[in-house]
């Protein structure tokens, strides 16, 4: 067994996206070989229904699947295909775009104001691009969850873990999707295969993943190509922690324990023409993309 060293971390920077929606974004628009298959993630927490009520109304998405994770609040949501519905407290929605979808999401927040989700961007390879659309949509009480006897608990969204496995299927990047607890003051190593990217986002508690080339409690510096020097230092809220090679993560939780998602897959290693919610191979596909948006002719299923 071989701990994965870590690469990079990070946080969350500030954004605004949709009509006016404040959320922290860990990766996006950027490189993409590092997280392949992918392409973004979204933390969308607030208290302030001021600065998330105004939504995302409707916009496209061609070539990739959109993982929306609820924690507090509520998301309706409706598409082209006349499918409308509502994400609650733990519910999952796994939608692929494949050809192309209209699409809206309004979060509502819950009682006191307060919404917290997630929404991560997978990319779609080339064979399944322009499949057609489809949604799974799972209610909370449909996702497994494991208590180890050390109180670590783990909710398996997708993919196998534990000998549990996650309610979303068919996803071609074939992702595994974790929501993780790690008491105070435990430390454990999570198996995650060798050949899959993998990271964790932090958003409770605080801890340390170990760095191959450090034991736990121990704070190293690695200068990178650009001159910047990353501190292995105690993860928290909104840190986003890159994994490097390996079979395993390891990691020790804080004194408040610690919280995130560990998410991995295998890698597309298909080139990457972006353009906003549409996302295809090559120059050419994106431009027929956004010129069949602009003569309405982008919907392209029954």
């Amino acid at each position: 067994m071989s701990i994965r060293p870590v690469k990079t971390i990070s946080s969350a920077k500030p954004a605004i996206e949709g009509a006016g929606v404040h959320l922290h974004r860990a990766f996006g628009f950027g490189d993409t070989e590092a997280y392949d298959p992918f392409l973004l993630f979204d933390d969308f927490r607030n208290d302030r229904p001021e600065d998330y009520l105004k939504g995302f109304p409707w916009h496209p998405h061609r070539g990739i699947e959109t993982i929306t994770y609820v924690l507090a609040g509520t998301v309706e949501h409706g598409d082209s295909l006349g499918n409308q519905g509502a994400l609650s407290a733990g519910d999952v929605q796994w939608m692929t775009a494949g050809s192309g979808i209209m699409h809206q999401e309004m979060p509502l927040g819950d009682a006191r104001g307060r919404m917290h989700g997630f929404q991560l961007w997978a990319n779609l390879p080339a064979e399944h691009k322009m499949t057609d659309p489809r949604y799974q949509d799972v209610p909370s009480t449909e996702i497994p969850e494991i208590t180890d006897d050390d109180g670590t608990r783990v909710r398996v969204v997708c993919g196998e873990f534990w000998g549990k496995r996650g309610p979303v299927d068919g996803v071609a990047a074939d992702p595994r999707y974790l929501d993780i607890f790690v008491p105070a003051n435990t430390r454990r190593t999570l198996k995650v295969e060798t050949e899959r990217h993998a990271f964790a986002y932090v958003f409770e508690g605080s801890g340390r993943f170990r760095d191959a080339s450090a034991p736990f409690g121990v704070l190293t510096e690695k200068e990178t190509p650009a001159g910047e020097t990353l501190v292995r230092e105690t993860t928290g809220n909104r840190s986003l922690v890159l994994f490097d090679q390996g079979d395993e993560i390891a990691v020790e939780a804080g004194d408040e324990g610690i919280r995130f998602l560990l998410v991995s897959g295998k890698p597309i290693k298909e080139p990457v023409a972006w353009h906003g919610p549409i996302v295809m191979n090559t120059q050419d596909e994106l431009r027929q993309a956004v010129s069949e948006l602009q003569a309405g002719t982008f919907i392209q299923h029954g």
